[in-house]
């Protein structure tokens, strides 16, 4: 009891050719209603005289009318480029010092870990509360070029 699996190319191209189909018929429709309209303007200008040869001009405008909607085709949307990348943020580690409120209180570089140590034990043991060495990713700040 199993079912056919869809194709999904299938399936999108029939529906673009069913919008292309419908889009077409659309702009024809439109394209009559405006040479009817064109057509009534004439004839309430013109007297009977005038109306015999707007006849005749009609049906001669009425084939190159029919011709036009072989418009040129709209130049299909250019494809969207890509967004790039957010440009990568160089990032480098230091040592935080922080309380238990994960406020920091004070930063060493990387190779400074046993500064921080220390630094963490000694306000550990002069303000009574605890103290902790975490690291932290900061940006690294650019090189100046002179």
């Amino acid at each position: 009891m199993a079912r056919r699996i869809l194709n999904r190319k299938d399936l999108r191209a029939d529906f673009e050719a069913a919008e292309r189909r419908k889009n077409e018929d659309e702009e024809e429709e439109e394209e009559e209603e405006e040479g009817e309209e064109g057509d009534e303007d004439e004839e309430e200008d013109g007297e009977s005289e005038a109306e015999d040869v707007g006849d005749e001009d009609d049906e001669e405008e009425a084939p190159a009318k029919k011709k036009k909607p072989a418009k040129e085709p709209k130049p299909k949307a250019k494809p969207k480029s890509r967004a790039r990348a957010a440009k990568v943020v160089r990032m480098k580690v230091v040592w935080g010092v922080f309380n238990n409120s994960n406020q920091r209180v004070a930063v060493y570089d990387y190779p400074k870990r046993k500064d921080a140590d220390e630094h963490a034990a000694r306000l550990t043991a002069d303000k009574k509360s605890t103290h902790f060495v975490q690291p932290v990713k900061e940006p690294m700040g650019e090189k100046k070029e002179e």
